[in-house]
């Protein structure tokens, strides 16, 4: 019968119907969540993007979900849906959710810290690397990593849906904010040194140059009214309007060329108090000026604006009194600065526009204006991006944040794979055997459980099934390293002994049912064991119950988590019986259940250890000893056997045992061993087979 229901595990496990995906929120669903003074504007694509305005009804930004631009699955299976909303220079005004299935969060922690570890994201930057976890490493200072605080005991599900909101948000950028820089800004290299002068910048392009004669400024205003406005310009049309000359003097070596000692060091006592500031030289030997007269001094230059990949750069006067050197022209001149950190990469193109403007009237007057532009960059040779720190990739980040934990749990795997596989039949027979097998298991619950989060859950390879029927990554199995790693020794276990490794030794709730049993002998709880028939059919009852949540997965996969709740580990170990008073009810009942039944959740109603015993059927080996004598005519181990793992015949039953060892102990032991004891009083020597 188990055969039976393991084939159909198996052939629902290849049934490819995926879900459909949701569709991304209507306008009446998502007015209710954008944030005051913001108003939704009009959709911008059909994969939930919408444009954001402000109070002004002028566009602010673009708020989107993260479900349909970064599906990337959670441990459910199923994205989490975030709705993002994103100013114009890449910061986060708000990240809400919207929905989710992360088991942890659904009815384990519920969704308060969840929540609270969104509304870290305000006013972060998308062009700051972020990442959850604690600070590692050597700090430094601009574009050092910003850490967000995870939530604990559901640091995967954190970690995976900060990745699916970085990754929404830099698609966004990339289509539709261009002017957003995706790295950490360039800074001016304090290590580069030229001697450059003035006719070096000119003749390197490092000084940026435009003229406009009164002619062209005529042609720009030619069919307007304003045509006839400017007398001047039509006395002199081959004089000079605009001769504009444009430096950026952010790196040393070239604000060295050209401004006087005391005027550098002014520069250079500015730049200590705003490190992000890129100033930039103007000068006008031409008529224009260019600011008006009505220009007050640090505000953003009336007259003069720039722009970097179709998105304006914030342009203000640095209210800096200074000379130039000689031979730089001379004219109106100023500094202006703009930051670095709104995403200003001086080292790409971008346009300085020079506005021109022209009066019609007397009492009121008209105003019409010109534009001309300047395009400019300066040599990146002259830059740098100090302490540039890039975001690891997800997997070491949640490495280096667990490094401790994970070398700890290492050593111990290590050590009980040695003992198990070359010390089994001496560790079995040692007679502090049972005292070392519960500190181990104490071990694993406190430390692997409790402690590390480690418990392993049928909701992995669901997640995992769901994830292959959805086409989609299975990067959230990296977000765990703990937990990746127990499942990678239970990959071995299976090989080497089958289910009995994990099930035996590394499941916490398993050990817990243990101590379960144990302090039932010790109170002297009479045992309640079903008959042999009633064990083989409750044993298939764990199989029945996996392929209904397979079959879940594939029919109402939104139903997972709920479903999932067949096992108890969430509420004894996750959430350590902090969780409503059912949860808690239902944890408790097995582990009562246990004082008097030996491990029955674990041996009857387990879907995980459903899995487990599907994984062991590649074991390779039958690892216990037998005797010809096991079965026919010895019964010990059988008697003895709690898991009611062997048979009449006296061959193990893999798929059910959990390698307790007690049948190894007995089939060594000359005291206990019926055929040992009765070749010893023939005086004969027997060998296992």
């Amino acid at each position: 019968m188990r055969a039976f229901f393991r084939n159909c595990l198996l052939l629902l496990g290849l049934v490819w119907c995926g879900p459909a995906s949701a569709a991304p929120l209507d306008r009446a669903a998502l007015e209710p969540l954008i944030v005051p003074p913001y108003a939704l504007g009009e959709p911008v694509n059909d994969k939930g993007v919408w444009g954001l305005l402000n109070s002004g009804g002028a566009e602010a930004g673009y708020v989107f979900e993260t479900a349909p631009l970064a599906p990337l699955p959670g441990f459910s299976g199923a994205p989490i849906d975030m709705l993002v909303m994103l100013d114009l220079e890449g910061r986060f005004i708000d990240v809400r959710l919207v929905s989710h299935n992360e088991p942890i969060f659904v009815s384990g922690l519920g969704e308060a810290p969840f929540r609270a570890f969104l509304e870290q994201y305000r006013g972060q930057s998308i062009n700051e690397p972020l990442v959850v976890g604690t600070p590692y490493g050597n700090g430094g200072s601009g574009s050092d990593l910003v850490y967000l605080d995870g939530v604990t005991k559901a640091t995967a599900s954190v970690r995976i849906a900060h990745e699916s909101i970085l990754a929404a948000a830099l698609q966004v950028a990339r289509e539709k904010m261009q002017g957003v820089s995706s790295g950490p800004p360039a800074f001016p290299d304090p290590d580069h040194a030229e001697n450059l002068a003035w006719d070096d910048l000119v003749s390197q392009g490092i000084a940026g140059h435009v003229t406009v004669t009164n002619r062209e400024l005529d042609a720009a205003f030619a069919g307007t009214i304003w045509a006839d406005d400017d007398p001047e310009a039509q006395a002199d049309p081959d004089g000079i309007f605009l001769d504009l000359w444009l430096v950026d003097i952010g790196a040393p070596s070239i604000a060295r060329a050209v401004l006087t000692e005391d005027s550098l060091a002014d520069l250079d006592r500015f730049l200590a108090v705003s490190p992000s500031d890129e100033p930039i030289l103007v000068i006008d030997t031409g008529r224009h000026g260019l600011v008006s007269a009505d220009f007050v001094r640090n505000t953003a230059p009336d007259r003069l604006s720039a722009e970097q990949d179709g998105f304006p750069v914030a342009l203000r006067d640095a209210d800096l009194l200074f000379e130039t050197l000689p031979g730089v022209p001379e004219g109106t001149a100023m500094i202006l600065r703009t930051d670095r950190r709104l995403g200003f990469d001086p080292t790409r193109d971008w346009v300085l526009t020079v506005q021109a403007v022209r009066e019609h009237g007397m009492f009121q007057p008209e105003l019409g204006s010109a534009h001309f532009r300047l395009p400019h960059k300066t040599d990146a040779r002259f830059y740098t991006r100090p302490g540039a720190v890039e975001a690891l990739p997800p997997w070491r980040e949640a490495i280096l944040n667990r490094q401790g934990d994970l070398a700890a749990l290492a050593g111990f795997l290590a050590g009980l794979l040695g003992l198990l596989a070359f010390g089994t039949r001496h560790f079995a027979g040692w007679r502090h055997f049972t005292a070392a097998r519960l500190t181990v298991l104490g071990f694993v619950t406190v430390f692997i459980g409790w402690w590390g989060q480690g418990q392993l859950s049928v909701v992995t390879p669901l997640a995992t099934l769901r994830a292959s029927i959805d086409r989609a990554s299975f990067a959230f199995l990296l977000y765990d390293p703990f937990s990746l790693l127990i499942w990678a020794v239970a990959g071995i276990g299976f090989v080497l002994w089958g289910r009995g490794l994990f099930c035996g030794w590394l499941c916490p709730f398993g050990a817990l049912q243990e101590f379960a049993h144990h302090l039932g002998r010790l109170l002297r709880l009479p045992r309640i064991e079903p008959s042999a028939l009633w064990d083989r059919r409750l044993k298939s009852v764990k199989y029945l119950l996996l392929a209904g949540l397979v079959a879940t997965v594939v029919i109402a996969p939104e139903h997972v988590d709920k479903a999932a709740e067949i096992e108890p580990f969430k509420t004894a170990i996750t959430v350590f019986f902090v969780r409503d008073w059912y949860y808690v009810a239902y944890a408790a009942f097995w582990l009562l259940l246990g004082m008097v039944t030996f491990k029955g959740f674990c041996r009857y109603v387990c879907p995980l250890g459903a899995v487990m015993a599907i994984g062991g059927l590649v074991r390779g080996r039958d690892w216990i000893a037998r005797r010809a004598e096991c079965g026919t005519p010895c019964q010990l181990c059988k008697v003895r056997c709690n898991y009611g793992s062997i048979r009449k015949s006296g061959a193990i039953d893999y798929s059910e045992c959990f390698q307790c060892l007690d049948c190894v102990t007995i089939h060594d032991d000359p005291q206990q061993c019926v055929p040992l004891i009765l070749a010893a009083r023939r005086g004969e020597r027997l060998a296992a087979e």
